[in-house]
């Protein structure tokens, strides 16, 4: 069996998660069954641990803050013989620990090792410590 693979993408024009969720609930983003999906040109070569409990990591403003579990790929035709990638993703989105990201085009491969990990169940309540406390508490292994 395979092991898992996560991808790591932009969202792009969002500033934050509640813009993710808001452009979710379009039904233009999502699938006919009503999963959201994002569209892309390239389709990943690594599909089966895509699909092995992989997830999407969304990069917001310079930060990963949150995840989707990928739930299947889908080939998107829209008409100009193009194949493209429908990423179909879980309706739950899970926050996760704020970890920098540079900038980067497309989407990239991110292990299980070097993703951050899910918030911690009622953390996503309480008050956000401040970026740069809660990025140092993250480095030493704190949070």
């Amino acid at each position: 069996m395979s092991g898992t693979i996560n991808l790591i993408k932009l969202c792009v024009g969002a500033d934050g998660v509640e813009d993710l969720h808001a452009w979710q609930r379009n039904p233009q983003a999502c699938t006919k069954d009503g999963y959201p999906r994002h569209v892309t040109r390239m389709w990943p070569k690594r599909e089966a641990e895509l699909l092995n409990g992989g997830s999407l990591y969304w990069v917001f403003k310079g930060e990963v803050l949150a995840r989707q579990r990928i739930v299947r790929l889908d080939e998107v035709d829209r008409g100009d013989g193009i194949r493209r990638c429908g990423i179909v993703m879980d309706r739950e989105i899970t926050l996760t620990r704020a970890a920098p990201r540079r900038p980067f085009q497309g989407w990239r491969y991110l292990t299980p090792e070097d993703a951050p990990a899910d918030l911690p169940a009622g953390r996503a309540q309480e008050d956000a410590l401040p970026d740069e406390l809660d990025r140092a508490l993250a480095e030493i292994g704190v949070l």
